[in-house]
């Protein structure tokens, strides 16, 4: 796949055969050459490499290697946000079939970038690893709508959300942390209990409040912490979140990398550890390929 890491890389020219004679500005690394087609009366496009050298603002141009040209490229019909990695690779894909492996996209500033050969396996999939009621989740929430603003397009990373349903352990016995859940059962913050049998689900926080106030009651226990849980397990790299502070940061959790924030994080403060979890899992990505 080639795509270029900003559209400040790719020029566009309107000349038909574009050649080394003139020079390029310096940030140049791809040349888009747009011409007309007297067949259709359309456009017709052509995707260079550019050699170049000198210094300054212009530079020599050495060769002009083609990538792509007329039915291998496809102009995208609507302006997107160029930025959005994720996006363009995907779009491009679908859009990439027979002849066709290029896809010229332009945004909505009016720049220019371009996907060749797109390549899905090159997006990062993290798992948003969180649990509900209420709906949706409240990490997810927040994760789609941090996505949404473009905050991670540089990032080439997509969200799959694996949210745990905690209705399937309401009943009368149960005994839930809280009752802002609205889950059906008893609730740590608001009920008393007087008999044994219970069923608490929860994390280490809820079992010690339990033992604190009811400590002559057996009950019986289903643990929600992903640190310690049999439910709630990442099965990819994944964004989690944590009642306890002291647990937020880059951890390892069954064997995947991943990311925790706490219970009541900020938005700035998820978009961060996702921010720095990616940068962490490129960087090992990058050292294992480069060891012998």
């Amino acid at each position: 796949m080639i795509f270029p890491d900003e559209y400040k890389h790719v020029g566009v020219t309107k000349s038909s055969c574009p050649g080394t004679e003139e020079p390029i500005y310096f940030l140049t690394d791809y040349l888009i050459a747009e011409k007309e087609n007297p067949q259709t009366g359309g456009s017709e496009y052509a995707v260079y490499h550019v050699k170049k050298n000198g210094e300054g603002l212009l530079r020599k141009v050495e060769a002009l290697e083609t990538i792509a040209s007329g039915e291998e490229i496809v102009k995208y019909d609507r302006e997107l946000n160029i930025k959005d990695r994720t996006l363009l690779i995907e779009t491009a894909g679908r859009l990439c079939a027979g002849k066709v492996n290029t896809v010229i996209f332009t945004g909505v500033d009016r720049h220019v970038t371009f996907v060749h050969k797109p390549d899905p396996s090159s997006i990062l999939e993290l798992e948003i690893l969180d649990v509900a009621p209420p709906y949706p989740s409240w990490l997810s929430l927040v994760v789609r709508r941090l996505e949404a603003s473009g905050i991670f397009g540089d990032l080439q990373v997509k969200f799959i959300e694996k949210v745990i349903n905690l209705r399937q352990f309401e009943g009368k016995n149960t005994v839930f942390p809280c009752s802002a859940s609205g889950l059906e059962g008893k609730c740590l913050d608001s009920d008393v209990l007087t008999e044994n049998g219970h069923l608490l689900v929860g994390c280490e926080i809820s079992k010690t409040l339990f033992e604190m106030r009811f400590p002559q009651l057996e009950y019986s226990f289903v643990n929600i912490c992903p640190f310690k849980s049999e439910i709630v397990v990442p099965s990819k790299s994944f964004i989690t979140r944590c009642c306890r502070s002291e647990n937020s940061g880059f951890v390892s959790i069954s064997g995947f990398d991943g990311a925790v924030v706490h219970w009541g994080a900020s938005e700035y403060q998820v978009a961060e550890a996702i921010r720095n979890l990616v940068n962490s899992l490129k960087l090992r990505s990058e050292d294992s390929n480069t060891q012998p």
